[in-house]
């Protein structure tokens, strides 16, 4: 416990550093604001949330529902997941709050990995860059062996958007524009056999060439390209259009399969 303590104190000093300094020049206001922030952080002044947060009562509410509902209407399901997870899938999928693949394909708890990102994109393998989501894909294929890995598109998606739009001027992003990048070659290849349909179309069909784009990238990481050549893993991609409702699938085969 107390090399715990030390760790969070350390790392708490650390922010106090960055964010009440010299270059930052805080006013009084803020800079107390801030000292009140990092105590919270460690944990001199923790409260209970009061009546009036209607956002934390949200949350309160939530889990009460899931708890009395699904929880102790199924111990014996979370009992076995208590002891360790084997989930089928891997499905990455957008951040988007209308997209939830639980909701949306009715996962329940231990049947699904999950990583979320802005327009569910994977960029090609690379040790340096990108390593959240290039965690999340090796724990899932080396340390859970999943069987299938899900790319999940859908409609009206802001990041595809964005991607489109570039270069724009008007608005600047600190990591936006940089990660939508990952999504050029579907970008490119939408213009080129596409470029005289209205805006909206070309961005539907980004939207699910995006995906195609993010499956390919999955085969530059050789503990995917290894399990996909071997069988024993199936690259998948989907489109959820929540306008109309719709869901449509297809997946990378090794070997003769009928499509989807």
């Amino acid at each position: 416990m107390a090399e715990k303590q030390y760790s969070a104190d350390v790392v708490v000093e650390g922010l106090r550093k960055i964010l009440i300094s010299e270059e930052v020049r805080l006013d009084e206001e803020v800079q107390s604001k801030v000292e009140k922030l990092i105590a919270e952080l460690q944990g001199r002044e923790h409260h209970h949330h009061p009546p009036c947060d209607h956002d934390a009562q949200r949350l309160d509410d939530g889990f009460h529902f899931f708890k009395t509902n699904i929880f102790d209407k199924n111990r014996e399901c979370f009992e076995k997941l208590a002891e360790a997870q084997h989930p089928k899938f891997l499905v990455i999928s957008c951040s988007d709050s209308r997209v939830s693949p639980s909701v949306v394909l009715n996962f329940k708890p231990g049947e699904a990995f999950a990583g979320r990102n802005i327009a569910n994109m994977v960029p090609q393998f690379d040790q340096l860059r990108h390593t959240e989501i290039g965690s999340v894909i090796e724990y899932a294929v080396k340390e859970l062996q999943v069987d299938n890995i899900l790319i999940m598109g859908h409609s009206s998606c802001g990041g595809i958007k964005r991607l489109m739009s570039l270069p724009d001027q008007t608005q600047t992003y600190d990591f936006i524009d940089e990660w939508v990048k990952i999504g050029l070659p579907a970008k490119k290849k939408v213009l080129e056999e596409a470029g005289d349909l209205p805006c909206e179309q070309q961005i539907t069909l980004c939207e699910k060439e995006s995906v195609k784009n993010s499956m390919g990238n999955l085969l530059t990481y050789p503990f995917v390209r290894s399990a996909v050549v071997n069988g024993t893993l199936t690259l998948r991609g989907g489109y959820y259009d929540f306008v109309n409702g719709d869901f449509e699938q297809w997946k990378m085969c090794t070997k003769p399969c009928h499509p989807q």
